[in-house]
């Protein structure tokens, strides 16, 4: 494979100014969490990444799109009241996320369609913070014991409280699905900025002002509590002090971080200084706070993440005093920002700042889990290409460049820098909404652009008489039906003459395109529409408690045609696919138009009805009546296995199109937690390769990746059948003409390479393993961790934790009793408990493995090549360079004949003798922006023995612009 490592591509991670964790952190919730868990992470140009913290996998299902002078400034959700259904069941509430962002109004988001759902703004300043009301929880008891329910009357749902420049905060009320003006509270004397606000509880807010006071108000009437004056600042400093981050502990107790680099205790009820820990060499920017009350986390302006414990005093002294634990600088700017979480079983805390990258640090297991570092990039390549045009299309923000990458200097002008990749077209799109999602044609000569609001179809031609390459981009005339509702995702079919539009809802319409009959006239888009139904599928139901997203998991995340552009296939979020085939169709039957799309009244009737007839072709749901099952997790990329060459001659004599359908509509699907499946996408059901491959005999260090695949690749040159994935930081490939091993496989490969090494070499690896692991205090089960990185072994760590206790009952100290401290927490009976999900997996995973080996031995007569048994090597297929060779080769000779050849021929038996690698990765590359495919005329003429060419887009930290650090020495 011919590679291109390119830096030149502009992409500039935005600064990250707000987290919100959709739930609050609670130690009495059993389980790793809820599965409406959702991580709200926003930037510096209005952009709002939602992330899946997926049990520790951070998945990023989408981005909710911003837009020009746009920035987030504060996040939060709130959960709407249950309500009651049927049978006296209680419904969920609805999750609400909102924002602010340098302006006077708070923003409501429908994350169903990434787009603003409501503003409440009014006449008071600029807001600076933004809190929500915690949670209505049944605290009183009656006379049996039992809680009471609310008052009637009572409002259980959240209100939210923010803070103005002014020196106002503003009550909203979230009631009846709405966002409503309630109260404004203002102290009398200074109207100071609000830098800061929480909520002690339900009904007292606590906000942190520019005056270097703390003022506490009652929402129900407006009154001011008290005023807590936290003195002048220091010395040769400003007078006052700026209070940017007040907490409240579970017990009340609030916790002030200040720009004297200090945090402070307060008491809970008459609001004395309990305590001051000077934690930081500059301004506090953000304090977080653990569900226990014993952990307190600050970050400031001198990049560092301070931990601070409760300690308890003496005997007799009923005084806490809390302590700095450690400090470490996870990042290289300011920490602006926390969001925590915790359960039983998960407990994480993550930070961000103007380095644009979230930290995922462990917060009950600080010092023994190693912190996790996300990407700053995008999880959706925001790139496209031409292979045949060698073009590279990028965008970000409002912009569109376009690249050409050139094998060597072509023409004398580009022979004077010696670069080979020039920019040769520039698009800037109107308007204030940032880009959603941007397509380039297979062939380079047709550009789409969609925002959340519009669909733009540009004709993208090379300029007569320009050896640069300079490309003349032009916008066409497309039909309002088709542009005004803008889009979510859009796709060009290879041939270029569909074009795929997912719409904010989430609905699918294909628009047919013409291209130009003569270089004077332009590409043509046809007013009708068709719009394609999705198969219906069962709703998931989740607690009361737990809250629902709606609509959200429905989203569609992958859009993807088959290469000869008669297959669309969509995954979305919950895990479902869906798939149309496009047909030749002789009936005139007109379909009926609204808004210039084929509608039905009747969602009952046949879909072949409801889809209209196009220059004789129609497009109808694949496999409607056994559609293909719903996956686990939810869909990260879709793609068809292209068709071999093998297979274009067997068709090339024919015109079977059944055939040529048949050959093309293996759909491979890569899901968010690492199941890679193939189906059949007409018939709806698993493919051949995927049965002989269950997600068992995946390779264990597959999945294991943390960082979740972005995009894939094939190479189907000089015979090769080879899948290449790609994330953030690793790249891998799968040859799929070798089915992966077996357990039992790979456990006699590695016994027959421990045999080899000999004896001695055995018995010390496994006296290492043992004492390794007695160290480490490792059990029978792996501990997961607790949502960050993997547990720090005892030998790497800062801070030493004793394994083990003893425990001893009574006077006899001989019978005591040692106990790990790793052992398992008691699991609640929790319907969020995990062990009968991880029972099903794991039962679900023995079975997939048992009829794979079945499968694999009734099919040993059509599939020896591809399955050998228990590491014994098919010596047709000899591994070379640590890759499976695709030319056969002769049978290796005798042992005897083997000992009289030359050192260099020895070598090459030995690798002969090995067993086919059958993948292979590396971790090699910087942060990776995306991978796209070139290719030229000439390549495509001389396929036959031409490799895969790629360019490798890394966009590495060191190279992104970041804004000057305020404080500069602090080593």
């Amino acid at each position: 494979m011919d590679i291109h490592r390119c830096r030149f591509v502009p992409f500039n991670p935005q600064a990250i100014n707000a987290l919100a964790f959709s739930h609050p952190p609670s130690a009495g919730v059993a389980g790793r969490g809820v599965p409406t868990l959702r991580l709200a992470v926003g930037r510096a140009n209005g952009d709002i990444e939602i992330w899946n913290p997926l049990r520790g996998a951070w998945f990023q299902e989408t981005v909710l799109r911003g837009g020009k002078d746009r920035s987030i400034e504060g996040l939060t959700w709130t959960l709407d009241p249950p309500e009651d259904g049927p049978d006296g069941v209680k419904l969920p509430g609805r999750l609400r996320l909102f924002s602010i962002g340098y302006s006077t109004a708070v923003t409501e988001w429908d994350i169903e369609q990434g787009r603003p759902l409501r503003h409440s703004s009014g006449n008071y300043g600029e807001i600076w913070c933004l809190a929500a009301q915690p949670r209505w929880q049944a605290t009183q008891r009656g006379k049996d014991g039992k809680l009471l329910p609310p008052a009637e009357g009572e409002y259980t749902g959240q209100h939210l409280a923010a803070g103005c420049a002014d020196g106002s905060i503003v009550i909203l009320s979230t009631a009846d699905n709405d966002l409503k003006f309630l109260r404004l509270m203002r102290p009398s004397t200074k109207r100071a900025r609000v830098l800061s606000v929480t909520f002690q509880n339900r009904n007292t807010i606590v906000a942190g002002y520019a005056d270097s006071s703390i003022r506490l108000f009652d929402i129900r009437n407006g009154q001011l509590l008290r005023t807590i004056s936290l003195g002048k600042g220091p010395a040769g400093g400003p007078k006052e002090l700026l209070v940017w981050s007040v907490k409240c502990l579970p017990d009340g107790t609030i916790v002030s971080g200040d720009s004297a680099g200090e945090i402070r205790f307060w008491d809970a009820k008459n609001y004395s200084l309990i305590q001051r820990v000077q934690g930081h060499l500059a301004d506090v920017l953000d304090v977080a706070v653990g569900a226990n009350g014993d952990t307190v986390i600050s970050g400031g302006a001198d990049q560092r993440t301070v931990v601070y414990k409760k300690k308890e005093g003496e005997k007799g002294d009923k005084k806490v005093r809390w302590a700095e634990v450690m400090h470490r600088r996870y990042h290289t700017h300011d920490v602006k920002t926390f969001a925590v979480y915790e359960t039983k079983e998960i407990s994480i805390i993550v930070s961000g700042g103007p380095d644009a990258t979230p930290i995922v640090l462990p917060l009950r297991e600080f010092g023994k889990e190693h912190h996790r570092k996300l990407s700053n990039l995008p999880q959706i390549p925001q790139l496209a290409s031409s292979p045949s045009s060698r073009l590279v299309m990028s965008f970000w923000d409002r912009e569109i460049s376009i690249w050409r990458v050139s094998r060597g200097p072509t023409s004398s002008y580009e022979n004077v820098d010696g670069q080979r990749h020039r920019l040769v077209g520039k698009v800037l799109v109107q308007g204030e909404e940032n880009i959603t999602s941007a397509m380039l044609s297979s062939d380079g000569k047709i550009l789409v652009v969609a925002t959340i609001s519009d669909v733009k179809v540009f004709s993208v031609r090379r300029r007569k008489g320009d050896e640069k390459g300079a490309l003349r981009v032009q916008k066409l005339d497309v039909p309002a039906a088709f542009s005004d509702d803008g889009a979510r995702v859009v796709t060009v079919s290879p041939d270029s003459r569909w074009i795929s539009v997912v719409r904010p809802n989430s609905d699918i319409y294909l628009a047919r395109l013409n291209p130009a009959s003569s270089p004077q006239e332009k590409p043509q888009i046809l007013p009708q529409l068709t719009k394609l139904n999705r198969a219906a599928r069962h709703t998931r139901h989740e607690k009361a408690s737990h809250g629902t997203l709606g609509e959200f998991e429905r989203t569609i995340r992958s859009v993807v045609f088959s290469d000869n552009s008669s297959i669309l296939a969509v995954g979305d979020l919950s895990g479902c696919i869906d798939s149309w085939v496009l047909e030749q169709t002789t009936e005139s039957k007109p379909a009926p138009k609204i808004n210039g799309a084929a509608e039905s009244d009747d969602e009952s009737s046949d879909d072949e009805d409801e889809q209209p007839i196009i220059e004789g072709e129609r497009w109808r749901l694949a496999a409607a009546e056994s559609p293909i099952p719903r996956l686990k997790g939810g869909v990260v990329l879709l793609s068809f296995r292209p068709q071999s060459k093998a297979d274009d001659k067997l068709l090339t004599n024919g015109t079977n199109g059944d055939a040529q359908n048949a050959t093309e509509n293996r759909l491979m699907a890569l899901t968010s937690e690492h199941q890679l499946v193939e189906f059949e996408a007409l018939e709806g059901k698993l493919s051949e390769w995927s049965r002989r491959n269950p997600k068992a005999y995946l390779p264990a260090e597959f999945k294991g990746v943390k960082d979740r695949a972005m995009g894939c690749l094939w190479d189907l040159s000089e015979g090769r059948e080879r899948l290449w994935l790609y994330g953030s930081s690793w790249l891998w490939m799968f040859d799929l003409k070798h089915d992966f091993p077996s357990p039992e496989e790979f456990e006699a490969t590695e016994q027959a390479q421990e045999g080899a090494k000999g004896q001695v070499a055995k018995a010390t690896s496994a006296q290492k393993r043992k004492r390794q692991a007695q160290e480490d205090g490792e059990n029978d089960r792996k501990k997961p961790n607790t949502g960050a990185g993997d547990r720090i072994p005892l030998a790497q760590a800062d801070i030493y934790f004793d394994p083990k206790y003893r425990k001893v009952v009574g006077a006899d100290e001989s019978q005591g009793e040692w106990i790990s401290m790793d052992k398992e927490r008691p699991r609640g009976v929790d319907g969020d408990d995990e062990d009968a999900y991880d029972h099903d997996e794991a039962y679900a995973a023995s079975n997939d493995a048992g009829l794979a080996r079945l499968r694999r031995e009734g099919n040993m007569g059509d599939h020896a090549v591809t399955t050998p048994k228990k590491g014994k090597q098919d010596k047709r297929f000899p591994a070379i360079n640590g890759l499976v060779a695709d030319t056969p080769t002769a049978t290796p000779r005798k042992a005897e004949d083997q000992e009289l050849e030359t050192p260099a021929a020895q070598k090459l038996a030995n690798r002969i003798s090995q067993p086919p690698r059958r993948w292979w990765h590396t971790y090699k590359y910087r942060d990776i922006l995306g991978i796209v495919p070139l290719a030229d005329d000439a390549a495509e003429e001389n396929e036959k023995n031409s490799s895969l060419e790629v360019a490798v887009i890394e966009r590495p930290t060191w190279d992104i612009e970041l804004p000057g650090r305020y404080v500069r020495d602090y080593s």
